[in-house]
């Protein structure tokens, strides 16, 4: 297993990529300061999954992307497995009646937060969608978001969940890009704007606004899951991997964008998703001359190995005629399900672990750089149905 190749004097890439995200990873580098990518990459709309962009006095809207704030929390609980595993059936169906999954979701329960006191929603980028952002707050969404309950490795129980900002941040991220005349599509340069200007720094506060937005919702989900097993939480690991670190590296002071890359300075945890059939991990970051070079970034999941469409093939949605035959089938999926004892609610083909990388492999690529803590091993998955787009997803 390759670790790590420094690529053009400059680029060093963890694990291996692919001729097309080394080339986003590589015009990115044509206005960064100084960037990295880790192995769980794959192409994204201008910076690639997996990469870390940063600028002395500059941030990118393209490489926070469009779900601000998307991240991951894993909390553990005050309940043994056995107690889990006995009722799990009943657990999974209150779950997914209780949590909203799938596309333009309201929260089923009205959430209040402080947040929505913030001077921030009276930016022009925010006002219109307060009333949005309160109607979704803890709302899960679809893509490869999903609420996870796990057992360790002392047979203890934690829920893990992955989502962002949803609508807010979409919307967000649509009118800062526009506002900058960024330009469409994937293969382009990524759009920078300066933080000394007023766009830049309008954008900041509204990515800050967002991130919290996502924190909270994350917050309210584990919260809420944790009420219906029953069990206090007693530990909490909680992480973006989408947004923007003002950090303090060689001395100095950089806007550090990771795009699917989880932050793992000395000693911070974060949480790690695997596939719906496979373990994730707790970890936390460890010193050394890779982690320099990464700024301090580790991975945030098992990362894609096919995209979705190559995964579900490409049917007409008029005539029902199949265009082009998917690599993934029902009985791959759920011989995978099967072979792990998932009790499953929703996902598609496009989420079967065949569409991904193994996460073993993925962190061998940085074990030098990550300690692991926990290998959390899934119980039961929730997460939304077949068919169902997202374009608030990471």
């Amino acid at each position: 297993m390759i670790r790590m190749e420094i690529f053009d004097n400059q680029i060093p890439v963890f694990g291996q990529a692919d001729d097309r995200t080394l080339n986003q990873i590589r015009v990115c580098a044509r206005t960064a300061d100084r960037v990295a990518l880790m192995p769980d990459n794959h192409v994204g709309y201008g910076v690639p999954i997996g990469g870390v962009v940063a600028y002395k006095n500059a941030i990118s809207p393209t490489g926070v992307g469009y779900d601000i704030g998307c991240g991951n929390k894993a909390v553990r609980l005050d309940m043994p497995g056995l107690e889990l595993r006995a009722r799990i059936a009943k657990i999974m169906d209150d779950v997914w009646s209780t949590i909203s999954f799938g596309i333009g979701q309201r929260n089923n329960e009205q959430v209040d937060h402080v947040l929505f006191d913030d001077e921030a929603w009276r930016l022009k980028a925010l006002a219109p969608l307060k009333q949005m952002a309160r109607n979704q707050l803890g709302t899960v969404g679809s893509g490869n978001h999903y609420v996870d309950l796990f057992t360790d490795e002392e047979d203890r129980v934690w829920i893990g969940v992955h989502f962002g900002s949803r609508g807010l941040g979409h919307r967000t991220a649509t009118y800062f890009l526009k506002a900058a005349g960024a330009s469409d599509g994937m293969d382009v340069e990524p759009c920078v704007l300066s933080t000394q200007g007023d766009l830049g720094a309008e954008y900041l506060e509204a990515m800050r606004l967002a991130g919290e937005y996502a924190y909270a919702g994350r917050d309210w989900v584990c919260a809420r899951v944790a009420e219906i097993l029953g069990a206090p939480i007693v530990e909490e690991v909680h992480n973006h991997h989408n947004y923007a670190w003002r950090e303090e590296h060689n001395g100095e002071q950089l806007w550090v964008v990771r795009k699917g890359a989880t932050p793992a300075f000395p000693g911070q945890r974060g949480f790690v998703g695997g596939t719906m059939g496979e373990q994730s991990v707790i970890l936390e970051g460890v010193e050394n001359d890779h982690a320099h070079w990464s700024l301090y970034s580790t991975v945030h999941g098992a990362g894609r190995a096919m995209g979705r469409r190559e995964a579900t093939g490409i049917t007409d949605r008029k005539t029902g005629e199949v265009k082009r035959a998917g690599k993934v089938t029902p009985e791959m999926m759920r011989a995978w399900v099967d072979r792990a004892g998932i009790e499953l609610r929703g996902a598609g083909l496009d989420e079967s672990p065949d569409c991904y990388k193994r996460l073993d492999e993925v962190l061998e690529a940085v074990s030098d750089t990550v300690r692991i803590l926990h290998r959390l091993t899934p119980v039961g998955v929730a997460m939304a149905g077949a068919n169902e787009f997202d374009p608030y997803k990471d």
